[in-house]
């Protein structure tokens, strides 16, 4: 009985012990599953945070990267409508080019025409004083050098391109002129001269125009009249002073006439000058 009633009592307290052992490593068990559940806190309270942090990251990330792409399309709009309006600047400069071009091409041929016409007016202009040398050559000797220096001298400006078109056409139309006037022209003048015989006279010597020329002797009884001979291409004058009576009053009339010692009247002249005509003319 009373050997029961100890190993009860050893039983009870081998219990006893095995619960405070027991007790003992669940209590240590609860501390290192406490201390554990605080590491694993702030474990998830430091992934928290990380989580946290990258999602600040992430929307900051997002933030710059809408703001990139809003940044990269209004570029892109804007290069686009640089481009447009770079190519619409293009085509307007391409078309004022086109024109410009268009307009030279057009002063250009107005150029070529304006040269055409100024080097057949040149070849005009130079004919002219080739076919008026060629009438002055034919006239009375009378300053005829100076009047064949006036147009050879142009015709060597023509030749030698020395001389505008407006200038020579100016020129030309002067030494015309001029040939005009020398064939309307009246002129007295008294010079000595020698006759055909070698006798030397004070002579008073009169051309009408381009057709007639006579000289008298201040007494008025040696008289001549200037013949034109030879041909077209070689025109020689010579004076003819064997003259009928009538020639002689003819003479000796339109020589007071003109220093108005007889009123004007009617005088029939002996003309004997005359010019070829050109071939073709």
């Amino acid at each position: 009985m009373i050997h029961n009633v100890i190993t009860k009592s050893k039983i009870v307290g081998a219990l006893l012990l095995f619960t405070s052992f027991s007790l003992a490593a669940v209590q240590d068990d609860i501390r290192a599953a406490e201390l554990q559940k605080a590491t694993l806190n702030v474990e998830i309270k430091k992934l928290d945070r990380q989580l946290r942090e990258s999602d600040s990251l992430l929307k900051d990330d997002v933030k710059r990267y809408a703001l990139l792409e809003s940044r990269y399309t209004e570029d892109l709009n804007r290069r686009h409508a640089e481009i447009d309006s770079l190519n619409e600047k293009i085509k307007r400069v391409a078309v004022e080019l086109q024109a410009e071009r268009n307009k030279q091409a057009t002063y250009k041929g107005r150029i070529e025409n304006d040269k055409s016409k100024r080097k057949a007016m040149r070849l005009m202009l130079t004919r002219i004083c080739v076919d008026l040398e060629s009438q002055v050559m034919q006239t009375l000797p009378w300053d005829k050098a100076t009047r064949l220096d006036r147009v050879r001298a142009l015709r060597r400006d023509l030749e030698s391109n020395n001389a505008l078109e407006e200038e020579a056409f100016s020129r030309i139309n002067s030494i015309i002129g001029e040939e005009v006037r020398f064939g309307d022209e009246v002129q007295l003048i008294n010079t000595p001269m020698t006759r055909k015989n070698g006798e030397s006279i004070n002579a008073r010597l009169l051309r009408i125009g381009n057709q007639w020329m006579v000289y008298s002797d201040e007494n008025s009884t040696m008289f001549g009249i200037l013949v034109r001979g030879g041909t077209k291409d070689s025109v020689t004058f010579e004076w003819k002073e064997t003259l009928t009576l009538e020639e002689r009053e003819a003479i000796k009339t339109a020589l007071d006439v003109k220093q108005a010692r007889k009123p004007p009247q009617m005088v029939t002249l002996p003309l004997s000058i005359s010019i070829y005509a050109q071939e073709g003319k």
